[in-house]
């Protein structure tokens, strides 16, 4: 019998209620948890941290079975769902805490990121290069309650419909093959 033995990536790829809805539909997904990382302030807020005075960017800290799902899958869905060539801005959503970012657990990780990228960059010659920060986790601060599964709670909300509908079709018709069941 396959012991779970999970592993957790963080990724910042702009407003995380966006990114935690993308992978949150993910096979071998079992948390994603929405927050902060990459500032100085302790215990931030969501108030301290959209000023892009705290250093910190909106991320999630995805909780994963590897035996289910690679890191280099979420890298695959992280860059796929978000625009890794625009600095410090996704959409309309601007300033550093919206930036593009992998905050790695394990060297292995920083590794798998980096190549990622030089992958990207090598095959989009004369495309916008990747800035997507690449950083150790040094902490990752968890999000207010009201946060937490924002997507699910207020799917007929504008923001919503507007910009974290389009990610997830997007995300569900490249990767279907990697989302969850309906009844997981």
């Amino acid at each position: 019998m396959h012991e779970r033995q999970e592993s957790v990536a963080v990724f910042g790829g702009g407003c995380f209620w966006c990114t935690e809805a993308v992978f949150k539909m993910l096979r071998g997904v079992s948390k994603v948890e929405p927050g902060y990382a990459g500032g100085r302030t302790e215990h931030p807020t969501y108030e301290e941290v959209s000023t892009g005075k705290t250093g910190h960017a909106e991320c999630v800290a995805v909780t994963y079975d590897p035996g289910q799902v690679a890191y280099r899958t979420l890298l695959t869905i992280f860059f796929a769902s978000h625009d890794p060539t625009t600095l410090d801005r996704q959409g309309a959503d601007v300033g550093s805490q919206y930036r593009s970012a992998v905050f790695y657990t394990t060297p292995t990780q920083r590794d798998e990121a980096e190549a990622f990228i030089r992958e990207i960059d090598e095959s989009a010659e004369m495309g916008d290069r990747v800035v997507t920060e690449v950083a150790p986790l040094e902490k990752f601060w968890p999000a207010e309650d009201y946060h937490k599964d924002y997507y699910a709670r207020n799917k007929s909300a504008g923001y919503c419909q507007v910009v974290i509908n389009p990610k997830l079709e997007k995300v569900q018709h490249q990767f279907a093959d990697l989302l969850k069941e309906i009844d997981e």
